[in-house]
């Protein structure tokens, strides 16, 4: 019997390996399967990058910028990268404190200039601290970040929840740090932290301290585009039935999910985070602050990763194995979508981004498949 179940395992392992060899070299095969996906779930295009050993090895692009149109998805398109934003934010906030203007564990009203976090009986418990902002705990609210139409809203007006913004305020609902809770307007107040620290708009700072080290020559944080990138070609978002619809992005508070970029821009910014933890680089992250960005600060409830036990960091999740993950992942309305995810010890990842509402769906089993494929250590789900 035993000699019977080695037999089944190893038919097994060669058909797995078999199905590895097919995916992984016959792209047309890959291709056929992906379109498919993408036609019965109304996602227009989709863009991908692999890293392997701290390199892009390849991109891939499938589908078009516009539902009708003829113009392609290629490795150049924009697209919305929607709540990962979040990490390349906590990566120029973990810049600050790297040089040393700002502690992880002070009370953010120390450095804030242009307005303050209003105080009340939590905050007399525990004061909000950017650690706290950047791992979901600082006690803000839930809520997307939203506004009147046709007015842009100042960031004091947004953290102060006024008209014409259209959100919740920033004011702590329970004490800082003794839970989790989702926050929009956390990354808000960080942007108008970095604001405040820089003297500078957050556009500017990311350009400067961020993208143009990196080369990430197709990554803004201001829209409309400005002129200098005007001749990109854009992924433009659609519904859950594949319409075309007007980007929906906040012209002020942008840190929660406005940057623009491409699969492999995003790589770019993985491969650097994942150098810093191995101790390879120290051009944006010192090895010790990216430690603390991919530290476990709190565990999640599974309900709400979609059943995986993960952990949240400062500006990524984690999911622990044998070898960790980082996840960082968005979904922008009225259909936009983006996952990255990496393994820093050994230097893999992957970046999927879609102009689709559903291809947030249909992300995490790309990555899923990657992983299988390409012999990747399995996380603990």
């Amino acid at each position: 019997m035993k000699r019977k179940w080695k037999i089944l395992i190893y038919v097994l392992a060669a058909i797995l390996l078999l199905a590895a060899i097919v995916v992984v070299f016959n792209q047309e095969i890959l291709g056929q399967i992906l379109k498919g996906q993408m036609r019965r779930q109304n996602i227009p295009g989709i863009g991908m990058a692999l890293v392997d050993d701290n390199t892009i090895r390849w991109t891939k692009s499938f589908g078009v910028v516009q539902t009708g149109g003829h113009e392609l998805v290629t490795k150049d398109t924009l697209f919305q990268a929607a709540s990962v934003t979040k990490m390349a934010v906590a990566v120029l906030a973990l810049h600050f404190a790297d040089m040393g203007k700002i502690d992880l564990d002070r009370n953010i009203n120390d450095y804030l200039q242009s307005w303050q976090l209003p105080d009340n009986g939590f905050t007399a418990e525990r004061k909000v601290t950017l650690r706290l902002l950047l791992s979901h705990r600082s006690g803000l609210p839930e809520g997307d970040i939203t506004r009147a139409a046709g007015v842009a809203p100042t960031l004091v007006q947004v953290l102060n929840g006024e008209a014409p913004a259209r959100n919740k305020p920033a004011r702590v609902e329970f004490i800082p740090g003794s839970r989790w809770q989702y926050s929009n307007i956390a990354y808000v107040l960080v942007q108008l932290l970095i604001e405040d620290l820089s003297g500078q708009p957050i556009a500017r700072v990311m350009q400067d301290l961020l993208f143009a080290p990196l080369g990430m020559a197709n990554s803004t944080l201001a829209y409309p585009l400005a002129a200098a990138m005007k001749d990109r070609s854009e992924a433009l978002p659609h519904d859950g039935e594949g319409k075309s619809q007007h980007p929906q992005l906040h012209p002020t508070a942008v840190a929660q999910g406005g940057l623009i970029t491409t699969p492999s821009d995003l790589a770019k910014l993985m491969i650097e985070l994942m150098r810093a933890y191995q101790g390879q680089s120290d051009r944006i992250l010192s090895r010790k602050t990216a430690k603390q960005m991919f530290h476990p600060e709190m565990a999640l409830d599974p309900q709400w990763f979609g059943g995986i036990h993960a952990y949240q960091g400062l500006g990524v999740f984690i999911v622990k194995g044998k070898k960790f993950y980082i996840l960082s992942v968005g979904n922008n309305a009225p259909g936009a979508s983006c996952w990255l995810a990496g393994i820093p010890e050994l230097g893999k990842g992957a970046v999927v981004m879609t102009n689709g509402q559903r291809g947030f769906d249909l992300s995490p089993k790309i990555i899923g498949a990657l992983l299988i494929t390409h012999l990747w250590p399995m996380p603990d789900l």
